[in-house]
């Protein structure tokens, strides 16, 4: 889609009610949910997270969405694709600025050339116990990623058509630092697997831009 047209759409999802977690449940691996509503009946104080599903438009205006393939590490989120972002730390005024700093740190977008559209709705991740604050952001050019040597392993441009396909979506059989063998649903873009809290954030923004689409 061009990033003319795309811009059409966003002005629409801006007072668009959240779908929540009726989006989130369709990506959401089983044991996954358990977890979330065991978190609920506990009510544990969760540390605090802000990312950003960047829009923007290529050198040909195609209109990509903004993933990382993040580094291999000691940690429950080693080598999996999310979003630039991180933990709110102290100087952060609030989650907005967390989200915007840490894009800037992660891939080289500064905060300038980022508008903030639409926060979505917050998401708890039990394997790191995080509660993420999601928002979709708009660069209006091209930005010149530089990813943080320590954290980003690559950069995934992935295209709004490929980002709206239901043909990329289906399930995979993964292993990780907390589980073994076990059946998630997933994107497939640019022949990465997407799945776990970023998958059921970008299906909850698909469902904006689908109804956007509708309308």
């Amino acid at each position: 889609m061009e990033f003319t047209n795309f811009h059409e759409l966003v002005s629409k999802i801006k007072n668009m009610p959240l779908p929540g977690e009726e989006s989130h449940n369709k990506m959401a691996p089983e044991a996954r949910l358990k977890e979330i509503e065991k978190w609920k009946l506990t009510k544990k104080v969760p540390r605090q997270a802000g990312v950003i599903s960047l829009f923007y438009p290529d050198h040909q205006d195609q209109t990509r969405l903004l993933l990382i393939l993040r580094k291999t590490y000691n940690g429950v989120h080693s080598n999996q694709v999310g979003f630039p972002g991180g933990k709110v730390e102290l100087s952060d005024r609030d989650i907005q600025e967390t989200a915007l700093r840490e894009t800037m740190e992660e891939v080289g977008v500064a905060p300038q050339q980022i508008q903030l559209i639409k926060s979505v709705t917050e998401l708890f991740i039990p394997p790191s116990n995080f509660l993420v604050h999601p928002f979709i952001g708009l660069s209006n050019s091209t930005p010149k990623f530089v990813p943080q040597q320590t954290e980003v392993e690559q950069i995934i441009e992935v295209l709004f058509s490929d980002f709206m396909d239901d043909r990329l979506e289906t399930s995979q059989t993964l292993s990780t630092s907390y589980a073994h063998n076990i059946t998630v649903p997933s994107f497939k873009f640019n022949d990465f697997t997407v799945w776990g809290a970023t998958a059921m954030i970008l299906s909850e923004i698909k469902d904006l831009f689908k109804k956007s689409i509708e309308l």
